[in-house]
């Protein structure tokens, strides 16, 4: 069964890491073209794309990084992953802005840093 979900788990963690590097594009260059340019604001800046992308990282990081500590039985990455969803879910609590895109681009970083650890596990 393990043999079953190690591709499937390899192949989550490699997307997780893929979307939290658009993630981090996202917020960088969308807080950029909005303040220099001043487009796009309503649908860059839309707080339901924050949300759905929170609950999108969660959900890949909840299936791979546990079936990861399940097989290898090693808590750090689920505890760095863990603290980056915390950092991106303070970025929803936090208007649009610096303070917004800094947690997020700390969130992302550290969930990536726990999908690529969980990759190095196994």
């Amino acid at each position: 069964m393990a043999s079953l979900l190690s591709p499937l788990r390899s192949r989550l963690d490699r997307i997780g890491v893929l979307l939290s590097l658009l993630c981090a594009l996202h917020c960088v260059t969308g807080l950029l073209v909005v303040a220099v340019l001043g487009l796009g604001g309503g649908f860059l800046l839309d707080p339901a794309i924050h949300r759905v992308g929170l609950l999108a990282a969660t959900i890949i990081a909840a299936i791979a990084i546990g079936l990861g500590v399940l097989r290898h039985r090693r808590r750090e990455p689920l505890i760095v992953a863990a603290a980056g969803l915390l950092f991106m879910a303070g970025a929803l609590m936090v208007g649009h802005g610096s303070g917004e895109m800094v947690l997020t681009v700390i969130g992302v970083a550290l969930v990536a840093t726990g999908h690529l650890l969980n990759i190095r596990r196994v």
